[in-house]
């Protein structure tokens, strides 16, 4: 697929940029980031068919992980990162893996998305299964360490899905689930980290946040299994109890540190 073809590569629809003051910039990117939302929209039955798959896969045990590189790699480990203070799972149930592992996170590793085996060798370090569910996030379609990862993973049974912002690109070809989000050229031309990094991270809220409450990690509409590792977490769950139990703040406060979760002090108190 060549850069000619690639949406994610299209010159952008703004000109001179330069010369622009920095109240039209910003209307100009808030513009741009209005059509994200309908993009995602479109797609949301490839959402739906990998969460219900994910739901199903998950209630046996499976785990779901996130490959990618750059921006992309990012937002996967920042979604995975995020399951275990929000809905009180495991660190290992969700995960997300960068091309040029963890030192990529904060500084990119010259290369390291253009090696084809190194993905398959980072998820077997995870001991990954055909249990397990395999996302790929790669804004243009074609990152090689993804690409990889996906082709590997479907040798071997694992679900596939990917996440991707260019149409008929190899990721969604090798996918099982793809997930075209067609946002269009970037404001910057090329810069994936705008429109096409926002979308990812829209896509990959929904489905997290689908899939833990589908798994019954919320109830009614709050985070009953959220980790209290700090006095704001411990100030939410004591009000959830206070509105839940009607409760005083002191006794539900206290309630809630006995029982170390929303969840469990709900289920004593109602026993």
């Amino acid at each position: 697929m060549d850069n000619k073809h690639k949406i994610t590569e299209k010159s952008s629809d703004h000109n001179h940029l330069e010369k622009r003051s920095t109240q039209e910039l910003l209307i100009r990117i808030n513009g741009e980031d209005q059509k994200i939302a309908d993009a995602v929209y479109k797609v949301i039955p490839k959402i739906e068919q990998l969460v219900d798959a994910l739901v199903e896969r998950f209630n046996k045990g499976g785990r779901l992980f996130y490959i990618g590189a750059g921006t992309s790699g990012r937002l996967g480990i920042l979604d995975a990162s995020e399951i275990p203070p929000t809905f009180g799972m495991p660190h290992d149930r969700v995960i997300g893996i960068i091309a040029g592992g963890d030192g990529a996170i904060r500084k990119a590793v010259e290369f390291a998305e253009d090696d084809t085996q190194q993905a398959w060798k980072d998820l077997q370090k995870f001991n990954i299964t055909a249990n397990d569910t395999l996302v790929g996030i790669a804004a243009s379609g074609t990152t090689p360490y993804v690409l990889g990862g996906i082709e590997a993973a479907n040798d071997y049974g694992v679900l596939t899905a990917g996440i991707t912002n260019n149409p008929e690109s190899p990721l969604a070809k090798l996918a099982k689930i793809p997930i075209e989000v067609l946002v269009g050229p970037e404001f910057v031309t090329g810069s994936t980290r705008m429109k096409s990094g926002t979308s990812q991270k829209l896509v990959l809220n929904m489905i997290s946040t689908a899939l833990m409450i589908r798994i019954g990690r919320v109830k009614g509409n709050k985070m009953v299994d959220m980790q209290l590792s700090n006095n704001k977490l411990v100030d939410r769950g004591t009000r959830y109890l206070v509105d839940a139990l009607n409760l005083s703040y002191v006794e539900a406060e206290k309630a809630l540190k006995k029982h170390g979760s929303v969840r469990e002090a709900i289920k004593a108190h109602k026993n």
